[in-house]
């Protein structure tokens, strides 16, 4: 038999173990696991020496289409994934239009279809009364799982986030009230999907922000204004509606080292709760303001040393269970504004592995933990285990092939997004993804995409 892919003499690593065997690959899926020679393929990749890993995954990238495509959109930020190791992302629902109803769900399906790089999920957004009725829907066409932006008001034009609310602004879907929020957990507790949330508190923020706000670029001031109290209130609040409703409740974005320490007491009740962080705040800290400027700029906002360790803690024991980019293009333009005007975000989502990996090749984390955090967590968490993260014998072939001897530097010209904004420029990261498999097709190989729009919609 010709095989459509051999990958031979590698190292295969699971969230478990560790063992060699050869992949034979045909359709599009894992066919044979074996040790055994069993005839010839059309494209053989000889592994050896490197680690075979079920494909990884980036559950949070904004990508901006329909909306500001400017600044990216969905092949370009797909390309990046597939360059940096990704198979599959899952794609925040705060667009134009937002996928808050079927019609949007259907338009915005097709829309990512045509561009896809790599394989896709899509979030749904929750907006309160304006779309509770269209959850259990939402459900039934295979979202991945529920975003609220706790907190924000909406443009009611768009949906959009509206970032400084006040009562006077016109045609604004004011931030909702806790019964309001209740409401939402009780919808989305009836589906069995996650409910994830954006973790600040907007009304401590809006009257910190009129206390700290000023003309100079000092970054305290910035978090005195989004302290982590915003974080932890937030959380709290949602821990406690998740146990009064069902719902299971996930943590965007962690921040906060003090979140952790919430999360793993609900965990030790017996919650359903997740929680999620990203490289910045696991590489990044306050102190880095004064070289890095404005590319330090995410909400939450990066904080200090002391929050950055107990992040790194709350993976190591299983508490955090998985890390995502948080993908967030801006322009350059737009990141050179004063730091209370500069957008918050950054481009991640083309070197999420390999930040990743150079904890591996440091000792902070396992490479079965890597596995766990970026592919199987995600995929069972997500309902999409039957098929992802993992590999397995009728498993889609989605491969990431990591070479942990590899290293490079990070550098702002070679990312692929539309918009090249980061603050990890410079940054030498010693592990480095080497081929990126999706659905049995090798679209990335030593770094270069050879092969594109083979990404496809994964229902869950």
């Amino acid at each position: 038999m010709e095989w459509e892919l051999i990958i031979k003499n590698g190292t295969i690593v699971t969230h478990e173990e560790k063992y060699e065997a050869n992949l034979y690959i045909k359709d599009g899926k894992i066919s044979v696991i074996s040790t055994e020679d069993l005839g010839e393929g059309k494209r053989v990749i000889d592994a050896k020496g490197k680690y075979v890993l079920p494909g990884l995954i980036d559950t949070h990238v904004h990508s901006r289409d329909g909306g500001a495509t400017h600044k990216e959109d969905f092949y370009h930020s797909t390309l990046s994934a597939a360059a940096g190791g990704i198979t599959t992302v899952f794609e925040m629902p705060n667009t134009n239009p937002p996928v808050n109803n079927e019609e949007n769900f259907n338009q915005q399906l097709e829309n990512l279809s045509s561009k896809a790089n790599v394989n896709f999920g899509m979030w749904a957004i929750c907006l309160g009364k304006e779309n509770l009725k269209d959850l259990s829907r939402l459900n039934e066409l295979g979202i991945i799982g529920y975003k609220y932006f706790w907190g924000y008001a909406l443009n009611l034009d768009n949906y959009q986030l509206v970032y400084n609310y006040h009562p006077e602004l016109k045609n604004i879907l004011p931030p909702l009230d806790d019964g309001e929020v209740y409401e939402i957990f009780e919808e989305v507790g009836k589906t069995n999907k996650m409910l994830a949330i954006h973790a600040e508190n907007s009304a401590l923020i809006k009257t910190l922000t009129n206390r700290y706000k000023n003309d100079s670029n000092n970054y305290e001031d910035l978090l005195k204004a989004r302290p982590s109290l915003a974080e932890e209130l937030t959380v709290q609040t949602g821990i406690r509606m998740a146990k009064e409703t069902g719902a299971r409740l996930h943590i965007l974005h962690i921040s906060s080292g003090k979140t952790v320490g919430y999360i793993k007491k609900a965990q030790e009740e017996g919650l359903p709760i997740t929680g999620e962080t990203c490289p910045h705040y696991l590489y990044l800290d306050a102190s880095m303001y004064d070289e890095l400027g404005n590319m330090l700029k995410v909400f939450p906002p990066i904080k200090y040393k002391e929050d950055q360790e107990l992040l790194w803690e709350g993976l190591q024991n299983g508490t955090i269970t998985s890390v995502c980019s948080d993908h967030a293009p801006h322009t350059a333009e737009d990141k050179q504004l004063d730091l209370w005007e500069a957008p918050a975000g950054m481009c991640g989502v083309q070197h999420l592995v390999p930040l990743m990996l150079d904890a591996v090749s440091t000792g902070k984390i396992s490479l079965n933990q890597l596995v766990s955090m970026l592919s199987y967590k995600p995929a069972l968490e997500h309902g999409i285990a039957s098929r992802k993260g993992v590999i397995r014998v009728g498993s889609d072939a989605d491969i990431t092939i990591v070479d942990l001897s590899k290293e490079t530097v990070i550098r702002t010209k070679d990312l692929l997004s539309k918009s090249k904004v980061t603050a990890f420029d410079g940054f030498r990261v010693k592990g480095l993804p080497v081929y990126t498999i999706v659905n049995g097709h090798v679209v990335m190989e030593d770094g270069q995409v050879i092969e594109t729009l083979k990404g496809q919609f994964i229902k869950a």
